[in-house]
Order: C-alpha cells, then sequence, then structure tokens
C-alpha cells in the first residue's frame, strides 16, 4: 500500500492507494493556519485509515521546494514559513517519504493516462491560482522542476500582470462576480478563453509540449470554453510554434493523490 498527501490552501487530502494505484480510502480536512497544528491534524486524519503500514508516501503541496534537503521553501497561499516537511511527515507516516509541487504531480498522473500516444507533456491546472507541470517521458522533467507558470508577466488592462491575476478561477470571481460554474454567458468564456490563451501560447513557445493538458476547477467548464480558445490560436496560427491538442484532466479532482503515487513507487519501489 502507498500513501498519498496532497496539501492544499484550503483543504488537504489524504488516500491510501493499493499496488496498482487504485485509491482504496479517501479523507479529507481543512488546512489550519498554522504548520504546528497541521501536522496535529495530518497525524489524527492518517490515524483513521484501515491501512496502518505504507511501502512509502507522496506529498504534494503548492509551492517550492529544497528536495535535497526535504524542505518546503514556500507555499503560495499558506502563510508557513520553512518547514522539514519530509522529515515531520516520515515522523508520522513510519515510511519513506518523497515529496513534489502539487502541479507536477497533478501532470505526471495525468501523462501515465495518455503515455502510449503523447511523452512531452504541459498540464497546466487553472484553479484558485495557475499551476503548470511539464512531464517528459513519464517523469517530472528536472529542468522545469520549479516552473510556475502562473507567475509570468503578461500585458493586460494596459500594464503588466501576472498571468493568474487575470485568469485564474479567483480573477474570475473577481472580474466577473461569480464563479466559472455559474457563468452561463457566451460573451464572458469568450473573454476567460482569451486570457487563458495568451498564457499558453507563451509556454508553448517556450516547452514546446507534444499536448496540453488542462485540469483545476475552471478547466473542468473546459466545454463552455474550448472552441473560443481553439479559435483564438488559430486566429494567431504560427508556423514556428505549432498547437498541440488540448484535453481535460481525465482525474482532475484526485489527480495530485494520483501523482503522489506514481512518484512514490518510482522513487522507493
Amino acid at each position: 500500500m502507498y500513501l498519498g498527501i496532497d496539501v492544499g490552501g484550503t483543504k488537504t487530502l489524504v488516500a491510501a492507494l493499493d499496488n496498482d494505484g487504485v485509491i482504496v480510502e479517501h479523507l479529507r480536512f481543512p488546512t489550519p493556519v498554522r504548520y504546528e497544528n497541521f501536522i496535529l491534524e495530518l497525524a489524527k486524519t492518517i490515524d483513521k485509515l484501515t491501512t496502518k503500514k505504507f511501502k512509502s508516501a507522496g506529498t504534494g503541496i503548492p509551492g517550492r521546494i529544497d528536495r535535497k534537503k526535504g524542505v518546503a521553501i514556500g507555499f503560495g497561499r499558506l502563510t508557513w514559513p520553512e518547514v522539514p516537511i519530509k522529515k515531520d511527515f516520515e515522523k508520522i507516516t513510519h515510511c519513506p517519504v518523497v515529496i513534489e509541487n502539487d502541479a507536477n504531480l497533478a501532470g505526471l498522473s495525468e501523462a501515465m493516462l495518455v503515455k502510449r500516444e503523447y511523452n512531452r507533456v504541459l498540464y497546466v491546472t487553472i484553479g484558485t491560482g495557475i499551476g503548470t507541470g511539464i512531464i517528459d517521458d513519464q517523469k517530472i522533467d528536472p529542468n522545469f522542476f520549479d516552473t510556475e507558470g502562473g507567475q509570468i508577466l503578461l500585458e493586460h488592462g494596459g500594464r503588466l500582470q501576472k498571468w493568474e491575476d487575470f485568469a485564474s478561477g479567483m480573477a474570475i470571481v473577481k472580474q466577473f462576480g461569480k464563479k466559472a460554474r455559474d457563468i452561463h454567458d457566451q460573451n464572458t468564456w469568450k473573454l476567460i478563453a482569451t486570457n487563458i490563451y495568451v498564457g499558453l501560447i507563451d509556454l508553448i513557445a517556450v516547452i514546446q509540449p507534444e499536448i496540453i493538458i488542462l485540469g483545476g476547477g475552471v478547466s473542468s467548464h473546459y466545454r463552455h470554453f474550448s472552441k473560443f480558445l481553439k479559435a483564438d490560436f488559430k486566429h494567431y496560427e504560427n508556423v514556428l510554434v505549432p498547437i498541440p491538442p488540448i484535453i481535460q484532466a481525465e482525474r482532475p479532482e484526485n489527480a495530485v493523490l494520483y501523482g503522489c503515487y506514481d512518484l512514490a513507487k518510482m522513487t522507493y519501489g
């Protein structure tokens, strides 16, 4: 059995997965503001699992990591200081732990589902913020370990802004006063598609992926904006920047947990 831990800004998911990567138990809890309280809550939650012994555990966090030291340097919207996640989690889980950025892990799990057709995958999660993961030959590309696509600066509204500041789920609420799930107006989705497009085209030009997989809450509504997104790409078509297929993630809700399993199994067997 393997353990997956998806640490989110608002909630944390914990799952036990069997040797084939099937989730057999799944629990969640609100992510506490203080790290000390989080560790206590995590220990309580893991103790509730029927499974008590794990070969290894994978952990996804929304931030930057010192992989050699097993330390989380930044947590995005969480205000925790630098903390020794690997050491702390191994005390709780009693097994080897590997930590990785959550978008990288989600990208890894989704890339596994298309591995027979595509090797180089760009995963973009559009939720509260925007995260990116680059997978090459079913492995997280070490040259792009710390890619933060949502932080790229783009001209919008007459000034430079971070991409996620005008294209993420939070930005949609701020601009239109509604969450993505409550938007039904086609003109609004057209504007959202264009805001997503301007970031994707820059990433495509640099990364040259064979396929793009969209995950996250906003991307779950891909059917509403896919035609507008494709129209934008068609309008600005460039022979030097081939546009790859763009698809929706198959397992967006648990993509990070599956990625935790994939990386834990790759790392520790």
